[in-house]
Protein backbone atom coordinates (compact mmCIF):
# COMPACT_ATOMS: atom_id res chain seq x y z
CA UNK A 1 0.00 0.00 0.00
CA UNK A 2 1.23 3.38 -0.92
CA UNK A 3 1.73 6.58 1.28
CA UNK A 4 -0.46 9.49 0.07
CA UNK A 5 1.59 12.73 -0.72
CA UNK A 6 2.02 15.35 1.45
CA UNK A 7 2.23 18.86 -0.15
CA UNK A 8 4.61 21.23 2.40
CA UNK A 9 2.22 23.47 3.39
CA UNK A 10 0.60 24.99 6.91
CA UNK A 11 -2.25 22.59 7.88
CA UNK A 12 -5.26 24.39 9.25
CA UNK A 13 -6.50 21.46 11.30
CA UNK A 14 -5.27 21.85 15.08
CA UNK A 15 -5.16 18.79 15.88
CA UNK A 16 -3.88 16.98 12.65
CA UNK A 17 -1.02 19.75 12.96
CA UNK A 18 -0.23 18.59 16.13
CA UNK A 19 -0.67 14.85 15.41
CA UNK A 20 1.49 15.40 12.76
CA UNK A 21 4.18 17.43 14.35
CA UNK A 22 4.59 14.79 17.22
CA UNK A 23 4.90 12.00 14.40
CA UNK A 24 7.70 13.98 12.79
CA UNK A 25 9.50 15.09 15.53
CA UNK A 26 9.44 11.64 17.02
CA UNK A 27 10.88 10.34 13.15
CA UNK A 28 13.36 13.50 13.17
CA UNK A 29 14.92 12.47 16.46
CA UNK A 30 15.29 8.82 15.30
CA UNK A 31 16.69 10.11 12.29
CA UNK A 32 19.56 12.23 14.35
CA UNK A 33 20.45 9.65 16.48
CA UNK A 34 20.86 7.34 13.68
CA UNK A 35 23.12 9.90 12.11
CA UNK A 36 25.05 10.34 14.93
CA UNK A 37 25.66 6.28 16.10
CA UNK A 38 26.17 5.72 12.40
CA UNK A 39 28.85 8.55 11.73
CA UNK A 40 30.06 8.35 14.83
CA UNK A 41 29.03 12.13 14.97
CA UNK A 42 28.28 14.68 18.03
CA UNK A 43 25.03 16.18 17.14
CA UNK A 44 21.86 17.72 18.69
CA UNK A 45 18.25 18.76 18.04
CA UNK A 46 16.36 21.63 19.18
CA UNK A 47 12.82 21.77 18.23
CA UNK A 48 10.68 24.54 19.32
CA UNK A 49 7.16 23.22 19.33
CA UNK A 50 4.22 26.11 18.99
CA UNK A 51 2.82 27.29 21.82
CA UNK A 52 5.30 26.23 24.27
CA UNK A 53 7.62 28.37 26.57
CA UNK A 54 10.72 25.72 26.62
CA UNK A 55 11.85 23.96 23.11
CA UNK A 56 12.48 20.51 23.45
CA UNK A 57 16.41 19.26 23.16
CA UNK A 58 17.84 15.67 22.17
CA UNK A 59 19.91 13.76 23.90
CA UNK A 60 19.76 16.52 26.74
CA UNK A 61 20.03 19.93 27.22
CA UNK A 62 23.44 19.57 28.47
CA UNK A 63 24.97 17.51 25.59
CA UNK A 64 23.51 20.25 23.13
CA UNK A 65 25.28 23.34 24.79
CA UNK A 66 28.17 21.01 24.84
CA UNK A 67 27.76 20.08 20.63
CA UNK A 68 27.35 23.69 20.25
CA UNK A 69 29.64 25.70 22.13
CA UNK A 70 32.32 22.97 20.32
CA UNK A 71 31.16 24.00 17.01
CA UNK A 72 31.29 28.11 17.74
CA UNK A 73 34.86 27.18 19.00
CA UNK A 74 35.93 26.31 15.80
CA UNK A 75 37.06 28.95 13.73
CA UNK A 76 34.65 30.51 11.12
CA UNK A 77 35.99 29.73 8.36
CA UNK A 78 35.90 25.40 9.95
CA UNK A 79 32.34 26.22 10.69
CA UNK A 80 31.20 27.45 7.02
CA UNK A 81 33.22 25.27 5.46
CA UNK A 82 30.25 22.63 4.58
CA UNK A 83 27.30 24.83 5.05
CA UNK A 84 24.98 25.78 2.33
CA UNK A 85 22.22 28.46 1.93
CA UNK A 86 19.57 27.81 0.04
CA UNK A 87 21.14 29.93 -2.53
CA UNK A 88 24.19 27.96 -3.22
CA UNK A 89 22.26 24.82 -2.83
CA UNK A 90 20.79 25.59 -5.53
CA UNK A 91 22.86 26.84 -7.49
CA UNK A 92 25.00 24.32 -7.74
CA UNK A 93 21.74 22.02 -8.47
CA UNK A 94 21.38 24.52 -11.49
CA UNK A 95 25.48 24.49 -12.86
CA UNK A 96 25.05 20.51 -12.57
CA UNK A 97 21.93 20.80 -14.56
CA UNK A 98 23.62 23.23 -16.97
CA UNK A 99 26.38 20.66 -17.24
CA UNK A 100 24.32 17.87 -17.84
CA UNK A 101 22.69 19.56 -20.48
CA UNK A 102 25.41 20.62 -22.48
CA UNK A 103 26.86 16.85 -22.21
CA UNK A 104 23.59 15.63 -23.52
CA UNK A 105 23.37 18.60 -26.61
CA UNK A 106 27.11 17.56 -27.18
CA UNK A 107 26.42 13.68 -27.25
CA UNK A 108 23.20 14.50 -29.43
CA UNK A 109 25.26 16.50 -31.88
CA UNK A 110 27.96 13.65 -32.10
CA UNK A 111 25.29 11.39 -32.72
CA UNK A 112 23.75 13.59 -35.64
CA UNK A 113 26.94 13.97 -37.65
CA UNK A 114 27.56 10.09 -37.56
CA UNK A 115 24.50 9.48 -38.92
CA UNK A 116 25.14 12.35 -41.36
CA UNK A 117 28.14 10.77 -42.51
CA UNK A 118 27.45 7.38 -42.38
CA UNK A 119 24.51 8.55 -45.02
CA UNK A 120 26.87 10.69 -46.96
CA UNK A 121 29.23 6.99 -46.96
CA UNK A 122 26.50 4.91 -47.41
CA UNK A 123 25.43 7.47 -50.72
CA UNK A 124 28.76 7.97 -51.81
CA UNK A 125 28.42 12.02 -51.46
CA UNK A 126 26.10 14.87 -50.80
CA UNK A 127 22.71 14.30 -51.96
CA UNK A 128 21.07 16.26 -49.84
CA UNK A 129 20.45 20.30 -50.49
CA UNK A 130 19.14 20.35 -47.06
CA UNK A 131 22.28 20.37 -45.14
CA UNK A 132 23.30 23.64 -43.42
CA UNK A 133 26.81 24.72 -43.70
CA UNK A 134 27.07 24.77 -40.02
CA UNK A 135 26.42 20.98 -40.33
CA UNK A 136 28.94 20.58 -42.62
CA UNK A 137 31.75 22.46 -40.55
CA UNK A 138 30.64 19.68 -37.20
CA UNK A 139 30.85 17.06 -39.56
CA UNK A 140 34.23 18.49 -40.83
CA UNK A 141 34.93 18.48 -36.94
CA UNK A 142 33.81 14.81 -36.32
CA UNK A 143 35.45 13.52 -39.39
CA UNK A 144 39.00 15.34 -38.34
CA UNK A 145 38.40 14.06 -34.57
CA UNK A 146 37.85 10.34 -36.13
CA UNK A 147 41.13 10.31 -38.19
CA UNK A 148 42.83 11.39 -35.05
CA UNK A 149 41.95 8.39 -33.38
CA UNK A 150 42.18 6.05 -36.14
CA UNK A 151 45.75 7.15 -36.21
CA UNK A 152 46.92 6.89 -32.73
CA UNK A 153 44.84 3.14 -32.49
CA UNK A 154 47.13 2.59 -35.71
CA UNK A 155 50.38 3.57 -33.73
CA UNK A 156 49.40 1.49 -30.55
CA UNK A 157 49.23 -1.42 -32.91
CA UNK A 158 52.79 -0.80 -34.49
CA UNK A 159 54.61 -0.32 -31.10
Amino acid sequence: MTRNKSSPGYIKNNSRRRTIFRARKSSLIKKVDEISTLCGIESCAIIYPENELEPEVWPSPEKAKEVISKFKEKPILEQNKRMLTQETLLKKRIQKAEDQLKKQRDENMQKEMSNLMFKFLSTGGISDNNVSLIDLSDLSKLIDQTIKKIDLKIKKTRD
